[in-house]
């Protein structure tokens, strides 16, 4: 079926506030929208999402707009919502570019500026009061501003080739064929970046396990630990595998690559991606505590660990932008990262190394994190990460050779927010 105006209406606006009244992300809640709606067809489902994620960006300056009052749950009345929904579709430019109002606009459009002047910079930059200043705090005003517009665009759809089959130049080349222009993303020597999102999971390439969707600056994440072939490594915090894999394809499928994580969902998700990667080495333990048996049996044993904790997610609203209207308890998310990587560490040899990354952008969670257990486990070091990343063509440029740590953002590297620190056991 082909979605008329009113439809989308109503059912974006049924959508969007149900989205902010789930604990379940955007993602999750579309998807189980339109299982149980089969008849919207693939383009009647991506004009939804487009809208609501649209509108889910810009929600705060929109509200303002229309001079709706604010609550603190950010749950809206269908009312509000469709308001928000109608103001956004007004202001976007054929279908593509959103062009809802913006702090960065109002620099070079004096019309937008007198629109946008009574906004407070929180609402202009579409945060929340918590985010903006604790971002405000870190980077600056005018920083953050250029960071809050980056995060309220759509993200570019990037993939990793899985070098176990595969190279790069010989996926471009069957693109091609399909009349699809795909381009080498700039910082990773193994992703390519398509020009619009299209459906892979029925695309040749995708059931051959020839390309994973991971963003560009996930997979910078994994070289990082430079893992070694045959050796012993640990995706401690694993979740539905994109690391996993790449750790896989980057030991040459040798050695063991052990995977946990606390979510049989997640990981009955990456048992299907492992044997589609043509991994072999991988071995799956679901851990619900930091006590488990599958940790205990791999204390001090490990060559290399890898902890994506669990965080905010700040650094992919581009992707998720409900997650900026959700409550964030942080001082439990810390403590809760804190105990993550002090057991980890524990899996770690003496010589052994350890990556601690989020893709969160607050140094809350991040080297704040570090630091605290730096001060407490004397036994490890930072160690630059620069060498790590140059041994695998990764542009020199992306970072100083005195840096501690990785960090991306969207506004300067085109990727996900994400921070790296690499660990090193005396």
């Amino acid at each position: 079926m082909t979605i008329t105006s009113n439809s989308l209406l109503t059912v974006s606006t049924e959508l969007l506030c149900t989205v902010l009244a789930s604990e379940q992300g955007a993602d999750q809640t579309l998807s189980r929208y339109f299982q149980n709606h089969p008849r919207f067809g693939s383009r009647d489902r991506r004009t939804l999402g487009d809208a609501v994620y649209g509108c889910l960006r810009r929600l705060r300056s929109l509200g303002h707009v229309l001079d709706q009052p604010e609550r603190s749950d950010w749950h809206l009345t269908k009312v509000e919502a469709r308001a928000r929904l109608v103001a956004w579709m007004s202001n976007k430019d054929d279908g593509r570019r959103e062009k809802t109002p913006t702090l960065l606009d109002a620099e070079v459009n004096p019309l937008v500026a007198s629109l946008i002047a009574d906004q407070p910079p929180a609402v202009a930059a579409n945060l929340p009061d918590w985010l903006y200043d604790a971002l405000a705090s870190e980077l600056g005003i005018t920083e953050v501003r250029i960071l809050a517009e980056a995060l309220a665009q759509p993200a570019s759809l990037d993939l990793r080739v899985n070098i176990l089959r595969t190279t790069r130049a010989e996926v471009i080349r069957q693109w091609q064929e399909e009349g699809i222009e795909a381009t080498p993303t700039p910082l990773s020597p193994v992703g390519l970046r398509l020009p619009t999102r299209i459906p892979l999971m029925d695309r040749e390439l995708y059931q051959q396990g020839l390309i994973e969707i991971q963003d560009e600056g996930s997979q910078l994440i994994a070289p990082l630990l430079a893992a070694r072939r045959h050796e012993i490594v640990v995706d401690f915090c694993a979740g539905a595998g994109g690391k996993t894999l790449h750790l896989g394809a980057l030991m040459a499928n040798t050695g063991a690559l052990h995977a946990f994580d606390p979510s049989a969902r997640r990981l009955d998700q990456l048992k299907s991606r492992v044997e589609r990667a043509g991994l072999t080495t991988v071995r799956i333990a679901r851990v619900d505590n930091l006590a488990a048996p599958p940790i205990l049996a791999l204390r001090g044993k490990v060559d290399r660990v890898l902890v994506d904790a669990p965080c905010t997610g700040t650094g992919t609203l581009r992707r998720s932008p409900d997650i900026k209207w959700r409550r964030h308890d942080l001082t439990r998310l810390t403590t809760e990262q804190k105990q993550i990587l002090a057991t980890a560490a524990t899996l770690v040899r003496s010589g052994g190394r350890l990556v601690y990354a989020t893709c969160s952008l607050l140094r809350a969670e991040n080297e704040a994190v570090v630091e605290d257990f730096l001060a407490l486990h004397p036994d490890f070091t930072l160690v630059p990460p620069h060498s790590s990343l140059a041994r695998l063509s990764i542009p020199l440029g992306l970072l100083s050779e005195e840096a501690l740590a990785l960090r991306l953002y969207p506004h300067s590297h085109g990727t996900d927010g994400f921070y790296a620190a690499l660990l090193a056991r005396h």
